[in-house]
């Protein structure tokens, strides 16, 4: 950004007047204005309810099958059911931990409490706590725990502390991402557990451990003692591929292979939102397939919006954008996960460097 000024004074006529300096951190207020104006912040309770109808039936569907199919290789298929319901049902808890459900952040809140333990299983207070670090400082090296170095690495620096097998892995780590994929609803269930066993300051601490203990050792007895140990283990074995596959599937397009912030970057809130996020275009049958989240500039912008309204903000954000010279980031879902694929690829090989963005640079203040 630069200052303008209009020409020096000439003889006998009034000094110039400096014309205002640029203030980003009023863009926001007005696109803010703008949108609750337009009555997009209302709660939707109507769409929760029927949402919680849907999903609700459809489990009740789903434990109808395996308690009913007997030791059928189509339980295989059941299990697979129940992968995407749990899915769809982290979106429902996600909506309700970002307070978009109900007036009430207590109810919000354990409404989110007893969707992420009981049913997903999942815990509510970890789950919280990262992803308010993320909407925080999206892809900020060093702030948003979702590009902390693991078993992908998002920093080319750490690059080359990667060796064996591990370097052998991250150098291939974009063609690897997808079946790596199939591991992660195990990942979420032990980082559940430990965070429950570790972190003793959590809100609500007993009745997490107690709901995820009846998620995580109900629901596999009840499969095992319905369908036998072998065809009981291949059921829940189906069930968390499907469920980390379809989760990494819905979460990783929105942010992987966007810019990068370092920690010493000062972006103002509306740039830094939406230059670090990507929506995923695709219609009413991915915005149901996705939970809302193909609309994740949005969703960043007004995190406390009903998902139901996001895609009647978005023409209003994308013009805004336009107005504002924003680079406003929308491709489909397939191409999205080709360019991850590459980014991460890039990454694992050491060619990428995430604090020389020119998109950043351009958007930094004076």
């Amino acid at each position: 950004m630069t200052t303008i000024t209009a020409p020096g004074p000439t003889s006998g006529s009034a000094p110039a007047r400096r014309a205002p300096r640029p203030n980003p951190t009023k863009d926001f207020l007005e696109l803010s204005r703008r949108v609750k104006a337009a009555g997009l912040m209302q709660r939707r309770p109507g769409w929760y309810v029927l949402r919680a109808i849907v999903l609700a039936s459809a489990f009740a569907g789903a434990v109808a099958l395996l308690l009913t199919l007997g030791q059928s290789p189509w339980q295989l298929a059941v299990a697979g059911l129940f992968g995407v319901l749990l899915t769809q049902a982290a979106f429902f808890g996600h909506d309700a931990a970002h307070q978009q459900v109900f007036n009430s952040s207590n109810r919000n809140e354990w409404l989110s409490r007893v969707i992420a333990n009981l049913v997903v299983g999942l815990s509510h207070g970890w789950w919280a706590r990262k992803h308010g670090k993320h909407h925080a400082r999206p892809n900020t090296i060093g702030k948003d725990g979702d590009i902390a170095t693991g078993a992908l690495v998002f920093d080319p620096q750490d690059v080359p502390e990667r060796t064996g097998v591990i370097g052998w892995i991250t150098r291939r780590q974009g063609w690897l991402f997808f079946p790596m994929l199939t591991l992660e609803g195990l990942n979420l269930h032990v980082s559940a557990v430990r965070t429950i066993a570790e972190d003793r300051e959590m809100s609500a601490r007993r009745i997490e451990a107690l709901f995820l203990a009846i998620r995580l050792l109900g629901f596999p007895a009840l499969v095992i003692v319905t369908l036998g140990p072998w065809l009981g283990l291949a059921f829940l074995a189906v069930q968390l591929m499907v469920f980390g596959v379809y989760m990494g599937a819905s979460f990783a397009p929105n942010h992987k292979g966007m810019p990068l912030l370092a920690e010493r970057d000062t972006i103002d809130f509306l740039r830094r939102q939406v230059l670090t996020s990507r929506n995923i275009g695709g219609g009413r049958p991915i915005f149901w397939a996705m939970g809302g989240l193909n609309h994740q500039i949005e969703h960043h912008l007004f995190p406390r919006m009903p998902s139901v309204n996001l895609p009647l903000v978005r023409p209003m954000v994308r013009e805004y954008c336009a107005e504002k010279n924003i680079p406003y980031t929308e491709t489909g879902l397939f191409e999205s996960y080709g360019i991850v694929i590459r980014y991460l690829n890039r990454v694992g090989l050491g060619e990428a460097d995430p604090f020389e963005c020119p998109l950043t640079a351009r958007f930094r203040p004076f």
